[in-house]
């Protein structure tokens, strides 16, 4: 009986292993051609409700000026509560982007001062905990990951591991794209300027 336990043990922590690995394939996949910030974020939510144990993931992303937009959602309940969210100036994820701090919010029935009209709109979308990890590079952040769970309690800390390496690697993916942007306006603009 025990080597069997520890068989299927095995299995399913390969299959995991397996389904991370392959997300930080797809997603370090993205550096080295032009990709879509949107669809590289559309994936990364999406990967982490099927590799996280959480019911729902969300991304806002600041802009260049500094504006936090809604970027990714895994279901459209999430897009709903992060566009409340910003709205309402309040909630993990735009505390997450402000502090470049993960935010973590075990009991979001239990009242908490910081969030007093985000939390209850939350539980009405049937979310009972969430995890906030910013979207950082060297003390540079540009937004947050929402991982959002239906059960109340701590998020694993292997899964938590997991959901920041997933916002690193995706903020360097970001980072890049803006550099090569940058980089390509500055080009145009030269060549733009050698040829008046």
């Amino acid at each position: 009986m025990t080597d069997r336990c520890e068989r299927s043990r095995r299995t399913s922590c390969s299959a995991g292993c397996v389904s991370l690995v392959r997300t930080f394939v797809e997603l370090t996949d993205t550096l080295v051609d032009d990709f879509d910030v949107v669809e590289l974020l559309t994936v990364l939510t999406d990967r982490c409700v099927e590799v996280l144990d959480v019911a729902a993931a969300g991304i806002l992303l600041a802009s260049t000026d500094g504006t936090l937009r809604v970027v990714a959602s895994s279901n459209d309940a999430m897009r709903v509560l992060e566009l409340f969210e910003l709205q309402a100036e309040e909630g993990p994820c735009t505390e997450c982007y402000r502090t470049g701090i993960p935010v973590r919010k075990q009991q979001l029935a239990n009242p908490d001062p910081r969030w007093p009209r985000f939390a209850p709109r939350a539980l009405e979308a049937g979310f009972h905990s969430v995890h906030a990890l910013p979207m950082r590079l060297r003390g540079q952040t540009i937004g947050a990951l929402n991982l959002f769970r239906e059960t109340e309690g701590e998020l694993d800390e292997a899964d938590v591991m997991a959901g920041q390496a997933f916002a690193d690697v995706a903020t360097i993916a970001i980072l890049q794209h803006r550099a090569a942007a940058e980089a390509q306006a500055v080009n145009e603009q030269l060549t733009h300027a050698l040829n008046s």
